[in-house]
């Protein structure tokens, strides 16, 4: 899932890569204002690649960078080294990102968006200690839409998880070897994933087709506003769906691992200086992927969040982001606000 087209007046790049101190390659995009010292970094749902080629216009207005990562093992991004825990490896590169984009700029001022498997990575960097991830003291806040819980922590994530997602990531994931229900989840979505047509009928199918009347009512109204066509939206994520795996499935493969591994931290354990920095979690009611049991977990969990749930299914996020980021901004400046008044 991504953002709605950008207006002309906004440049928007081609994906970028960045060849890491390792020598692996990261690929991202960028859009917005490069100068500005206040960055959004959005990471993407599972089958997803850092695009930006549709950033919101809410983002737009407020005149800020817009970075996205492709993350380890989906799309051109090279997997990580498995010897280094997934948290360290995302601290390493997004460090790396934003010396190459922002060097020296001790202006810096940092947005997270996570939507869906991307909430992991967004919370990692959130928790992370900060002599793993000094950029951490330049996070001001955090967007969780649809977000995973840490399953290590949260014992009861399996509370209202479709019988998919029990099974592709749940504990039928973990506990058969050989990553079997991985590799035979890759094998089906290997077939939907073959052409952008292919995969947008499964999109159609998964997402849109099930939409209850409102939504389809709000969807048309989305349309209108941003200028889409019928068909633009469906076509543009399968579009990102099928370059997601086309050159690897590493990225599939180790997600449950990531989601159940170590993070780094619990969040009901992170010190007043990582508290004070605003967490703003957004839950769609009928989401089922990520479902709302996460997302009041992490509320109760962390110390500084607020939780808003939205009507509708999946797709209700995006349909409102305009939205939903004005409200998450305005959290952090009141947040700002307090602490230093």
């Amino acid at each position: 899932m991504g953002f709605p087209k950008p207006s002309p007046s906004v440049a928007s790049t081609s994906e970028n890569y960045l060849v890491l101190p390792d020598g692996r390659t990261l690929a991202y995009t960028e859009a917005g204002h490069p100068s500005s010292s206040t960055v959004v970094i959005y990471f993407h749902s599972a089958f997803g690649a850092g695009r930006t080629s549709y950033i919101s216009p809410a983002l737009q207005e407020d005149k800020l960078h817009i970075v996205s990562p492709t993350l380890h093992g989906w799309g051109r991004s090279s997997p990580r080294d498995k010897s280094i825990p997934y948290h360290e490896c995302i601290a390493s590169d997004i460090t790396a990102l934003m010396d190459h984009l922002h060097p020296h700029d001790l202006s810096l001022k940092i947005y997270l968006i996570g939507i869906s498997y991307g909430s992991v990575p967004a919370q990692m960097l959130y928790g992370a200690p900060f002599e793993l991830f000094p950029l951490g003291r330049c996070i001001i806040g955090c967007l969780l839409i649809a977000p995973f819980s840490p399953f290590k922590h949260h014992h009861d994530y399996t509370a209202d998880m479709s019988s998919e997602n029990y099974i592709a990531m749940g504990p039928p994931s973990r506990y058969l070897p050989f990553k079997v229900v991985p590799r035979l989840v890759l094998l089906s979505m290997t077939f939907h994933l073959r052409t952008i047509e292919k995969a947008e009928q499964l999109i159609r199918s998964t997402l849109f087709d099930v939409m209850d009347e409102d939504d389809k009512e709000l969807y048309k109204d989305w349309r209108g506003k941003y200028g889409w066509s019928e068909g633009d939206l469906e076509r543009e994520m399968a579009s990102e769906m099928v370059d997601s795996v086309a050159e690897s499935w590493v990225g599939w493969l180790e997600m449950a691992d990531n989601v159940h591994g170590d993070w780094g931290f619990h969040p009901a354990e992170l010190d007043d200086d990582h508290n004070h920095r605003s967490i703003y979690i957004v839950t769609p009611a009928g989401e089922s992927g990520a479902p709302e049991a996460m997302a009041k977990w992490l509320h109760k969990s962390y110390h500084n969040s607020q939780l808003e749930t939205l009507p509708g299914g999946h797709i209700a996020a995006l349909l409102r982001l305009d939205e939903v980021w004005k409200k998450f901004r305005r959290s952090v400046n009141t947040k700002h606000q307090r602490t230093y008044n």
